[in-house]
């Protein structure tokens, strides 16, 4: 899917922030920093773009710190967002244990789209597809990234594999002591996306985040419509932070 004329005002990078983002890249491989450091220097290669959207999670993520439940994402792809909602609990939160995070993801790429997702070239059966068993590398890294959090023992984060409407409804049945802080919603597509918000209804309580990666993003439609259809629509307010344009969201 590479090589394809842009239409004009297309959400895709330009040619120079391509380009400049392949250039970052390199440089990254090239760095003179030693490897045991440069951990502690991500920060020099990050993109506007990026912290842009630590500081959007962090603003979401201090919504829900009176709230009670888990926080959940479904389309977790490489796991960043879960990466970041960890290092806020731990910065905000240390000893709730029953902050849980968990992930839902096919990692196989988007199920079948439906009319509802549009016809853009970006959506497709098997779009953002991961790195095969790339799923148990990520689950090492939250791992590890759990083990600069008081309680280290007690693993606050679980990754499942799966549809996400049929990896929900099995969690929830094996879990009714379930309560929902957050849910932020990146899977793109329409059916999974209102499939799960339905599944979620009961789950949430007054004060809940429901947050949405791609509304009103004109190459993945699907999301918006989902929304659209939702019990929420129209009765809460559809937020979006200033210096981000995405995610935007609701507050129950």
């Amino acid at each position: 899917m590479t090589d394809v004329a842009r239409p004009a005002g297309s959400f895709f990078p330009s040619e120079v922030e391509q380009a400049t983002r392949r250039r970052l890249a390199e440089l990254y491989e090239l760095s003179p920093i030693p490897p045991e450091d440069r951990l502690e220097h991500l920060e020099l290669f990050m993109r506007p773009q990026r912290i842009s959207e630590i500081l959007s999670l962090d603003t979401i993520y201090r919504r829900i710190l009176d709230v009670h439940g888990v926080v959940m994402e479904f389309g977790v792809r490489w796991g960043r967002h879960l990466s970041v909602f960890t290092a806020l609990r731990t910065r905000y939160e240390p000893h709730n244990l029953h902050r849980r995070i968990i992930g839902f993801d096919t990692f196989t790429g988007f199920t079948k789209p439906v009319v509802a997702d549009g016809n853009s070239e970006r959506v497709y059966e098997g779009a953002m597809i991961v790195s095969e068993g790339y799923e148990n590398y990520l689950v090492q890294v939250l791992a590890a990234h759990e083990q600069e959090t008081p309680g280290a023992h007690i693993r606050r984060f679980s990754i499942i594999k799966g549809d996400a409407p049929e990896t929900l409804t099995i969690y929830l049945e094996k879990h009714p002591e379930t309560i929902v802080a957050l849910a932020y919603f990146d899977m793109d597509l329409y059916l999974p996306t209102k499939e799960c918000l339905d599944l979620l209804g009961p789950h949430l309580g007054k004060g809940s985040v429901i947050a949405f990666d791609q509304i009103s993003h004109p190459d993945f439609p699907g999301e918006s419509v989902a929304l659209k259809e939702s019990q929420w629509f129209g009765k809460c307010c559809l937020e979006r932070l200033p210096y981000a344009p995405s995610p935007m969201f609701i507050t129950i």
